[in-house]
């Protein structure tokens, strides 16, 4: 599946320099996952209340280029499920359709508890997993 997300780069988002600083792209592709979560129609507050939550485990980050004050962003991302539990998603932060940063960031579902375990039904591989 792919998802593009706008990004709108403001001063609050820069360092002494006019630059992103770097760790804001982790928010900007965090905030394009949200977005595919809702846009899959997953309730993360349901699912919270019933014990179960996403965790990111691994980000492999490559910072390309730079974006600086008053840039527009598009966080273009395909993602699919690895595995009962597994949630992988490759991010592009492009800038006039040029890729500044690149990320692989994997996700699990887990309970309240720190314990993994199955993916949403609308995320596996497989319909015959079992719900959780």
């Amino acid at each position: 599946m792919s998802h593009s997300f706008p990004v709108r780069i403001f001063y609050e988002d820069t360092d002494m320099a006019g630059i992103v600083y770097y760790a804001n792209y982790l928010r900007y592709i965090e905030r394009a996952r949200s977005d595919i979560v809702e846009q899959i129609g997953l309730d993360q507050r349901a699912m919270r209340e019933k014990g179960l939550v996403f965790a990111v485990t691994r980000v492999e980050a490559d910072y390309i280029g730079a974006a600086r004050f008053g840039d527009r962003l598009e966080v273009q991302t395909t993602h699919q499920a690895e595995g009962p539990v597994r949630w992988v998603f490759d991010q592009d932060v492009l800038r006039d359709g040029k890729i500044i940063f690149r990320a692989k960031v994997t996700a699990v579902c887990m309970t309240t508890a720190g314990k993994p375990t199955r993916l949403p039904a609308k995320l596996r591989l497989s319909d015959s997993d079992p719900a959780p």
